[in-house]
């Protein structure tokens, strides 16, 4: 925790340098889907509206994400319902996907004054991925067939601490770990995965890589995650000053489907495009 506090200090005293008042200010946190969703809002405020936004993405976890924006150094970024309900709010969230957002929606304009915008249309739950065969060799491909062996299990940093992460997992499956779980960056567990140095991964279902059929993803049959809706969330001023700001990203809700942010992710990860230009070329197919 004081590891926590030291990093959100000093994020927040980077961040307050030099802010200009008259920009937007797009965060995002530290992984690819993150990045890229950043990017677009930022692309989509610039081309809309012709105003001036700054970027700071790539900021680190959920927690410094949303410290930053609710301390003022950004106005906006991508959030997830689960993940906004355990890890932000400390409570679990509903297992509808609609209830989940109208819930995180009233508690986040409550306690932060911040607004969640509607959901851009895809649910980027945690996926347990395997390597085929290892998935083949069970009776079904469900997380509930996968208790007969011991697994090694990788993880990011973040799955071990939140409540809907490991714990939930264990209370649902009880499957059988070898080991101590591998805590690792989310952009090594597929690598670990294929040198065999993990056996299970913590990852994510809208992933570019869980398109090479090397590794199958172990169906949540007992529905241990709750829904994980993509989200942009804004702080409530920025909205009453600039109500333009709500009206351009609005326009990007339900435009990003499960299989289209895994393609984006994909573009990126794997094909090794460029952020900026995966987002241009998103964008260019909007409205």
């Amino acid at each position: 925790m004081k590891r926590y506090a030291a990093l959100l200090t000093a994020l927040l005293s980077w961040c307050s340098c030099g802010r200009d008042r008259n920009a937007i200010i797009v965060g995002s946190k530290n992984f690819t889907e993150q990045v890229i969703l950043g990017e677009i809002a930022a692309q989509q405020l610039e081309r809309k509206l012709h105003i001036r936004v700054e970027r700071r993405l790539d900021l680190g976890g959920t927690l410094l994400a949303q410290g930053a924006l609710v301390g003022d150094q950004i106005d906006l970024y991508p959030e997830y319902t689960g993940t906004a309900a355990s890890a932000v709010l400390k409570r679990a969230a509903a297992k509808n996907p609609e209830t989940a957002y109208e819930q995180v929606k009233a508690d986040y304009l409550r306690k932060f004054h911040l607004v969640w915008l509607p959901p851009l249309g895809f649910n980027d739950t945690f996926a347990m991925v395997v390597r085929t065969p290892d998935g083949e060799q069970l009776r079904a491909r469900k997380l509930s067939a996968a208790g007969l062996r011991q697994w090694r299990l990788g993880v990011g940093y973040e799955f071990l601490t939140r409540s809907d992460g490991l714990t939930n997992l264990d209370q649902t499956y009880r499957l059988r770990w070898h080991g101590t779980p591998r805590t690792m960056d989310l952009g090594l567990l597929y690598q670990a995965l294929r040198q065999k140095e993990v056996d299970m991964a913590a990852a994510n279902s809208t992933d570019g890589l869980l398109t090479d059929r090397t590794f199958m993803v172990l169906q949540d049959d007992r529905n241990a995650f709750p829904p994980y809706s993509a989200c942009f969330v804004v702080r409530e001023n920025v909205l009453s000053e600039r109500p333009d700001v709500k009206g351009a990203l609005e326009m990007l809700s339900g435009r990003i489907s499960d299989e289209t942010m895994r393609s984006l992710n994909r573009l990126v990860d794997v094909e090794h495009r460029p952020v900026v230009r995966v987002a241009h070329d998103f964008l260019a197919g909007q409205p």
